[in-house]
């Protein structure tokens, strides 16, 4: 029963998480390909740039307490790609932490070169998942002594897989940090 609960919590965070990466995605197309400025964008970006380092701590947290439920409580085995994508994400719980501890915002790069690097993984290892890409050569199951990257241990909503659920918290840290990192150049301007 509790196993269920925080199964369906995580895929309702991602959920959450892909709907406003898609609208913080729609408002920035708005805002900077048809110049329409919004108060909607602003107060978000506003928001999200106030509270970078705690929002960056949640989702990391989450990301990383997530896949370990699934690989030490429901006892899914993680793929290649899976341990791939925990090495750039793990480090930045830490990271924001003692950013947050020392109030020290100067983590942007890092965490932005992180992101980057976890969601290009997340998004090929997800691309296998849903069979867009059908490589046997460049699927991580041929080596034989861990779980096949293509299988399914979950699946809600009809898209969110384990895998997914990386690479949206690793797009909303990379919008996160760009935003940033944007707003930090504006002023240094």
């Amino acid at each position: 029963m509790v196993k269920e609960l925080i199964e369906s919590g995580l895929e309702i965070l991602t959920l959450i998480t892909s709907f406003l990466v898609g609208l913080l995605i729609l408002l920035f197309i708005l805002k900077f390909v048809f110049g329409k400025k919004t108060k909607i964008y602003d107060s978000l970006v506003h928001f999200l740039q106030d509270n970078y380092l705690f929002l960056g701590f949640v989702v990391s947290l989450t990301a990383t307490l997530g896949s370990l439920f699934y690989s030490e409580i429901i006892g899914y085995s993680p793929c290649v790609l899976c341990w791939y994508q925990r090495i750039f994400m793990y480090p930045q719980v830490f990271l924001f932490a003692i950013a947050m501890k020392i109030k020290n915002k100067s983590i942007i790069f890092n965490s932005l070169v992180l992101s980057v690097i976890g969601f290009l993984i997340a998004s090929y290892h997800y691309l296998l998942q849903i069979e867009f890409l059908n490589n046997e050569l460049l699927n991580c199951g041929i080596v034989g002594f861990t779980a096949n990257c293509s299988e399914y241990f979950s699946l809600a909503y009809g898209y969110i897989t384990i895998p997914f659920m990386a690479l949206a918290a690793f797009l909303f840290l990379i919008i996160l940090n760009y935003g940033k990192l944007m707003a930090s150049q504006e002023r240094a301007i």
